[in-house]
């Protein structure tokens, strides 16, 4: 039987570590969630495109992607998007009607992330 080991990438686990410690001094289970998501191997990880999004949320919300979002598809609402990874045509394509936020950048800018407008996609 294998050992599991959990992520490799110094980055990932960095990551990890301070979305759990949001978790803990905000006493959000959200961001406690999110941190077991991103333990997750490769291949389980989640991966949205960008129409999913647009469908699940709505004006001025922050969408929250555990994992990468992809670009199929358009955005047409004026929302953030708060991701793991991004590929390069999705960042485009949500930069023109929104903004797009690596998840570590989310983590830094929201010293008090209390969870609030912020949906789980994928």
């Amino acid at each position: 039987m294998v050992k599991r080991t959990g992520p490799q990438s110094l980055a990932l686990q960095n990551l990890i570590n301070d979305v759990k410690e949001a978790s803990d001094n905000g006493k959000v289970k959200l961001w406690k969630r999110i941190g077991y998501e991103l333990e997750r191997s490769t291949r389980q990880r989640r991966s949205v495109n960008l129409y999913k999004i647009d469908k699940s949320t709505r004006e001025n919300e922050i969408a929250l992607v555990p994992g990468k979002v992809l670009s199929l598809g358009d955005l047409t609402k004026g929302l953030t998007v708060t991701a793991y990874q991004f590929s390069k045509e999705a960042k485009e394509k949500i930069n023109k009607n929104g903004k797009a936020v690596l998840l570590k950048d989310f983590i830094k800018e929201n010293k008090d992330p209390k969870g609030k407008r912020i949906r789980i996609i994928g």
